[in-house]
């Protein structure tokens, strides 16, 4: 969900630079007693899969699954010294902690959101639906503020591109509640896959996904149409969400939504995953993929920062590699990648300091710790070489209070919504981004009233013929990002050509990309640069308190650090 720049060059060799080895004694599979554990084991580029194998096996390690497109595996081992005895053999050059295996349950805590930028809605009178929408129009469109600033409306680009079917926008989140009615219609469950497994535990047995048995399906494998957190739906939503008289349309509304589910319920989002989903969507044709998040459990990844344990190091260089090889192998394949900024409030151009990694206790004891972090740190995938970094924009369309920024990092702007871009700077859910809501967490949420209609402001209902659909109000660059990930897919509908090998259509990235940046409307950094945004939040007891943040623009109007190369336009895409 974030990223520093750096070269391309600069990005693979930061992440495969030697590191001297720890000098201790390497445990053997049989010394070993420790619990068993999951890593991701990185092979060299080019190397034979036997000689991987064996180098795997000799670590005191086992394949549970492997991607033979990028050369990397999940492996169990019970060798605590695995990652030393991984890293002598010269076939593999990474490996990454996932989790350990079998732990029971402490807490009952279930994190919702975390790539949001939270806001709680306000208890009271739940948003008015338009019960009169304009000709041609849905009817919740009035509350779409953001389809308006991005020119994606009945008389904007719906008229002229409004995207075709055969155009996948691969959906790398939380799930997709493909049985939301505003979804269903443009909701590929054909092509549609889950690429992870909910974790009950962290290593502390502290909960993340919760127990399988409180599953609705009783089971830690959700179907590919399942979203049991929210957030891959609101982006779902916001991309493709169809006109059919119901709710409300995304960007897109003709196009096609594969969810591709990487992250947990809990809201963490691993590399296997990641990586797995990439190489599918390169084979399966998809043409976008949208990337709201950052891949846990490093806000940023350094190479070679002193406050890091040797193991934390491998870590981190191997999440960079990794990622890059399935970034790089998808991108060649033509799908064009696009992520969200990060909601730090921070220049990724700058130092900063991270007291929040790693965010995932894979070994017992592990807890964030403080450490400053250059520009030279990565976070994944938004950092990646190849990716549109999008920042957030508010209803002024000021660059949103919590939004990253840095110039040279990010590329376009786009919606992402700010609830204190008003004069009082206090929150108003009208200033968000509404989008579809799985009715299942609304009511877990006890956001429903007994007769189903919404009691918080931050949800909203609309019917048609006895069906309704939730929307809810959030924002976050996690939210931005899809804007830009439905523009992407217009401007594929519209110029791309039919795809011989796998039908439906096609247009490279480079092109893709090139027309995206080139038809955002610039907008130049505030004057003066330096912007002290003030918002007021309420504390445990019910107090409005004062916030600020001083963030400073650098660029021109052709591309700074705010808004990149300016705001997307869904209109000034197609209509060349």
């Amino acid at each position: 969900m974030r990223r520093t720049i750096i070269t391309a060059a600069c990005a693979v060799a930061t992440a495969t630079t030697a590191l001297a080895l720890p000098g201790a004694a390497v445990a053997s599979p049989v010394q070993a007693q420790a619990e068993v554990s999951e890593y991701v084991v990185l092979y060299r580029k080019g190397a034979q899969l036997g000689k991987a194998h064996a180098a795997v096996k000799a670590a005191g390690g086992t394949i549970i699954r492997e991607n033979r497109a990028v050369g990397v595996a999940t492996v169990r081992s019970a060798n605590p010294k695995f990652t030393v005895a991984a890293m002598r053999q010269k076939v593999l050059e990474g490996v990454a902690h996932n989790r350990v295996i079998g732990q029971a349950p402490k807490t009952s805590a279930k994190a919702r959101g975390r790539h949001v930028e939270k806001e709680s809605g306000s208890r009271g009178p739940a948003a008015k639906a338009a019960t009169t929408p304009r000709k041609g129009e849905e009817p919740l469109a009035d509350l779409q503020w953001d389809m308006k600033q991005i020119n994606a409306t009945a008389k904007g680009s719906y008229r002229t591109e409004p995207g075709d079917r055969r155009v996948l926008v691969g959906v790398m989140d939380t799930g997709v509640d493909g049985n939301h009615p505003d979804i269903k219609p443009n909701f590929n469950g054909r092509l549609s896959r889950n690429f992870t497994v909910d974790v009950p535990t962290d290593a502390d047995g502290n909960e993340m996904d919760g127990p399988c048995a409180n599953e609705p399906d009783k089971s830690c494998n959700d179907p590919n149409n399942v979203d049991e957190n929210g957030h891959g739906t609101h982006v779902a939503s916001t991309i493709a969400s169809p006109r059919n008289g119901l709710g409300m349309a995304g960007v897109a509304p003709n196009t096609s939504i594969v969810n591709l589910r990487v992250g947990q319920d809990s809201g963490l989002f691993f590399l296997q995953p990641t990586v797995d989903a990439l190489t599918y969507a390169a084979r399966t044709g998809v043409d976008v993929v949208n990337m709201s998040y950052y891949i846990d459990p490093w806000l940023w990844n350094c190479a070679n920062n002193p406050a890091d344990s040797w193991t934390d190091k491998v870590e981190q260089r191997t999440i960079i590699a990794a990622t890059q090889r399935a970034l790089d192998y998808a991108r060649n394949r033509g799908v064009t990648l696009v992520a969200a900024a990060g909601n730090e409030y921070v220049d990724y151009t700058k130092n900063n300091t991270d007291a929040t990694s790693p965010d995932f206790a894979s070994r017992p004891g592990e807890k964030p710790y403080e450490r400053t972090v250059t520009p030279a740190c990565e976070s994944m995938p938004s950092e990646g070489r190849g990716v549109v970094a999008v920042s957030s924009t508010g209803i002024t369309k000021r660059k949103a209070v919590y939004s990253s920024f840095g110039n040279g990092y990010i590329d376009v702007a786009a919606p992402g919504g700010d609830k204190y871009d008003n004069p009082e700077g206090k929150p108003d859910d009208k200033l968000g981004i509404w989008a579809a809501y799985p009715e299942a967490l609304a009511r877990e949420a006890g956001e429903l009233n007994p007769d189903g209609t919404p009691n918080t402001t931050r949800v909203i209902r609309d019917c048609k013929n006895g069906v309704c659909g939730y929307y809810q109000s959030i924002q976050g660059t996690s939210m931005a990002s899809p804007h830009a990930a439905g523009v992407a897919a217009l401007i594929v509908s519209r110029y791309g050509k039919k795809d011989r090998a796998r039908g439906g259509l096609v247009l490279t990235p480079r092109v893709t990309e090139g027309i995206l940046l080139g038809t955002a409307n610039e907008r130049a950094c505030p004057s003066p640069r330096t912007v002290e945004y003030v918002w007021y939040r309420k504390n445990a007891q019910g107090e409005w308190v004062r916030n600020t943040s001083k963030q400073t623009c650098e660029g021109g109007k052709a591309r700074n650090g705010f808004y990149g190369h300016g705001i997307v336009d869904a209109l000034g895409a197609v209509k060349r």
